[in-house]
């Protein structure tokens, strides 16, 4: 509650002091959000987006002329804390040029100290860093920015259960949305950094979860994803506890015509119950994420992931028995350190026997304080892009395979908006999370349709609409 009174307290000062800047300036003061890694974040951004709504900022698509600039970033592969890192140099001459400017990182990869004092080192002009633990201070943050200058950080560790509910959302779309139900992972899998910038696992109630849902249906959303490190796990920091397989019950009651996502699905966690859960449940979507990293029983233990290969597989008959035409993807790291070519071996045998739709392939990034970072790793880069090549090759064969089962079938679709290949069409995603491109215009926008498939590419599919 006394966040939650600081938050309105700040938000009513800086919007005071944007309505006398405008009045000065002519102008309202803009503010600008980038955001890197996964939709977690792009969930967070659209609450950084509704805190600067609340606080007189108009929302701009570009730095170019903001008073506020603030990269939502990430820490889960190095390449990722580079793309910020490099974004954030081209904004040293947008300084220059507007002194006034407030230049603020946000996200994961301010989490971690090391990063923190080597922003302050080499980036100068950084004003604001906001851990993730923080996000509910940043008016306070601001203000604090505006009235006293110099460099002002906030990356304290986690108060409370860390939960806002009140924080205002500024949503990016109409007909997609995301919604977070659990935060934090307790896995502690050994190349993952989440747990140690994200916290321990809290899950909102089901209460909160389900007055988010139906306020999103009423407004119109059609699509709705279910959001947390290890949604698997919901339910268990709660009293009375709850699960993640009646969660989805409790949603798929909800009145209106809507669909369910969600991510990620860690397969330690993954139960029948849940796949029952998902058969039963007609507003669920067919589609499964559940990342395997590895087909090698060695390298998953070492990954400390909880579950074997068989075991994985498993849970993949039992899912087809259950869901007819469920769709798989995963994710695959490549390059674990102590990978040999047995053990990536093993990852391409899964990878044939499941016949995934679509996969996201990574080399292995070592992360600061993660025990994975502690191995010896042998193997050289040269090595591992190779794999690498090899695996997608594989993919690139088993998926197109997938979607040319898809010919002759009737999917069932919402459209969202025109088509990439050919303006004469739309385009939206099957329930399978497969891209669909068939003949309409935008009076089929933000509805579901029916549409049988003609024609298979690489990365989706064409068709027509059924009347």
């Amino acid at each position: 509650m006394e966040v939650e009174k600081n938050r309105a307290h700040y938000t009513a000062l800086v919007r005071e002091y944007n309505e006398k800047t405008a009045e000065q300036d002519g102008r309202q003061p803009a503010g600008y959000i980038r955001t890197f890694g996964c939709q977690q974040n792009l969930s967070d951004s659209e609450k950084l987006k509704g805190m600067l709504f609340e606080m007189g900022y108009a929302i701009s698509d570009q730095p170019d002329g903001a008073s506020l600039v603030l990269f939502n970033t990430c820490a889960v592969r190095e390449h990722a804390e580079g793309r910020a890192l490099g974004n954030l140099t081209a904004l040293k001459a947008a300084k220059e040029q507007n002194k006034h400017m407030i230049i603020g990182l946000c996200g994961c990869m301010v989490q971690q100290p090391h990063l923190v004092d080597k922003i302050k080192g080499q980036y100068p002009y950084v004003d604001l860093v906001v851990g993730t633990h923080a996000i509910a201070k940043l008016p306070e943050l601001i203000w604090k920015k505006i009235t006293k200058g110099g460099y002002i950080t906030d990356i304290s560790e986690m108060k409370g259960d860390g939960l806002s509910e009140d924080l205002p959302t500024r949503r990016d779309g109409d007909l997609k949305a995301w919604v977070p139900i659990i935060h934090g992972c307790d896995n502690f899998c050994s190349f993952c950094v989440v747990p140690l910038v994200r916290g321990r696992e809290r899950s909102r109630t089901p209460e909160n979860v389900l007055t988010e849902v139906s306020g999103l249906v009423r407004g119109g959303y059609k699509d709705i994803t279910l959001l947390g490190q290890n949604v698997n796990s919901y339910g268990k920091t709660i009293t009375p506890p709850s699960s993640f397989p009646r969660l989805l019950r409790e949603i798929n009651d909800i009145p209106g015509k809507f669909r369910v996502r969600f991510m990620t699905s860690h397969p330690k966690d993954c139960t029948k119950e849940l796949i029952d859960a998902i058969a039963d449940c007609e507003k669920v979507c067919n589609h499964i994420h559940l990342p395997v990293q590895s087909g090698s029983d060695r390298i998953l233990e070492a990954m400390n992931r909880g579950y074997t290969a068989a075991g994985y597989l498993d849970l993949i008959d039992y899912a087809r028995k259950k869901i007819p035409g469920v769709a798989f993807t995963s994710d695959i790291i490549v390059g674990f350190p102590g990978e040999d070519e047995s053990d990536f071996a093993a990852t391409i045998d899964l990878v044939e026997k499941v016949g995934y739709h679509s996969l996201f392939t990574f080399l292995y990034s070592k992360r600061a304080g993660t025990k994975a970072a502690e191995l010896p790793d042998h193997t050289s880069r040269e090595e591992k892009i190779a794999r690498l090549d090899k695996l997608l090759e594989v993919q690139r064969v088993l998926g197109r395979k997938q979607y040319d089962g898809l010919i002759g079938k009737t999917l069932r679709v919402l459209c969202e908006e025109q088509g990439k290949t050919d303006p004469a069409r739309m385009t939206g995603r099957s329930e399978h999370n497969v891209i669909v491109e068939f003949n309409g215009d935008n009076t089929y926008a933000g509805k579901f349709v029916n549409v049988r498939v003609e024609e298979a590419l690489q990365w989706a599919v064409i068709g027509k609409i059924e009347k």
